[in-house]
């Protein structure tokens, strides 16, 4: 999922906005497109189950600890010395797994939302990149975002932002089909 198939992209492309003698610029707005786009709807909600997944997995893993710490103390007077002895050296290791276990957890997810953000960015490039190539009209395609645009103001006329997200719909959907 890291291409479009050339026949696929829209070649009915908005005229580009140009001054005589100027370059041709247009802009994707990329707050509109992580909305509306389904691929990035999709993974948003895979990564949101696998995180619940992973703090459910570390939740357990405490509740069990825990669980298994009490019972000790209730029934650790009835076990032999070396009983003991052992018994607490398991659970002494057991809680500094555990005192490590959370970061490893956020280091899994993190780890595996940057693959899936990698993934999304390469798929929104590549797309890009083809749709521009079939449409050969634009020099500039900026990004524009809510938080972080270096712009103030862009002319709505420069806007290619449903068509980059219908094209890339269109890819995904016949991509997820196969």
């Amino acid at each position: 999922f890291t291409s479009a198939p050339k026949s696929k992209v829209n070649t009915e492309a908005a005229a580009p906005l140009q001054k005589e003698g100027g370059l041709t610029v247009a802009y994707v707005n990329t707050d509109t497109l992580l909305a509306k786009y389904q691929y990035a709807i999709d993974m948003e909600k895979e990564l949101l189950a696998y995180k619940d997944q992973q703090e459910s997995y570390g939740r357990k893993q405490m509740e069990q600890f825990q669980a298994d710490y009490q019972n000790y103390l209730q029934n650790g007077a009835s076990m032999t010395l070396t009983q003991q002895q052992q018994k607490e050296a398991e659970l002494k290791q057991r809680a500094e797994k555990m005192s490590t276990l959370e970061q490893e957890l956020t280091a899994k997810i993190m780890e595996r939302q940057m693959a899936e953000n990698t993934k999304l960015l390469n798929a929104i490039f590549a797309f890009v990149r083809e749709y521009n190539a079939a449409n050969q009209q634009f020099d500039i395609i900026l990004r524009k975002t809510f938080e972080n645009s270096p712009t103030l103001y862009l002319n709505p006329a420069m806007d290619i932002t449903d068509e980059i997200v219908n094209g890339l719909n269109e890819e995904y959907k016949n991509v997820k089909g196969k």
